[in-house]
């Protein structure tokens, strides 16, 4: 999805051909590439477990574009307890699961624009539709995260966000909301 047909880079000078409106983090930031072998780990697209003892859902952080009407979003991966994870799993496929209630979370992936770190948010997971992803909703708090989610963002942030994660290495500073 893009908000337009590209965009000139203030951090390059470069023409982007798109301004993307999603980001995803491939695994939880507690998954290792060993781990992928080991018979008591396992990585998919939609649900990760660690030693048989970690349990994450991919999920989806999503904020109002509040100069358009898309939505930008962050694919991350939330920790579950294991009952709510097992729970989850029983319903994947079950049509209506959207009616079960939010479950407790912890927010697992680190998004390196934001200080201080996105590891450990507290979260509600909102299960959708089937073959939806969950909505992943942020407790309320004055971290620069939460307060996008709830307040928006405009699609002058959405180009910053592209240029600082296009160019990571020309990154003035982690401090604040970028």
């Amino acid at each position: 999805m893009s908000i337009d047909h590209g965009f000139r880079c203030s951090r390059c000078g470069g023409h982007h051909d798109e301004l993307p409106l999603s980001y995803h983090m491939p695994a939880p930031a507690f998954w290792s590439p060993e781990m992928a072998e080991a018979t008591d780990s396992a990585l998919s697209s939609e649900q990760c477990v660690i030693e048989r003892e970690h349990f994450f859902v991919h999920g989806l952080i999503e904020i109002p574009v509040i100069d358009t009407a898309e939505t930008f979003s962050w694919g991350v991966w939330v920790s579950l307890s294991r009952d709510n994870f097992e729970r989850m799993g029983r319903l994947w496929e079950t049509p209506g699961r959207e009616s079960e209630p939010p479950y407790f979370g912890w927010l697992s992936s680190e998004l390196p624009i934001y200080e201080p770190s996105t590891l450990n948010l507290k979260t509600n997971l909102h299960t959708r539709p089937v073959g939806l992803r969950p909505a992943v909703e942020l407790e309320p708090t004055g971290h620069p995260l939460a307060v996008e989610q709830r307040t928006g963002i405009t699609s002058a942030r959405v180009r910053e966000l592209a240029e600082l994660l296009l160019h990571p290495d020309h990154r003035e500073s982690r401090r604040g909301p970028v």
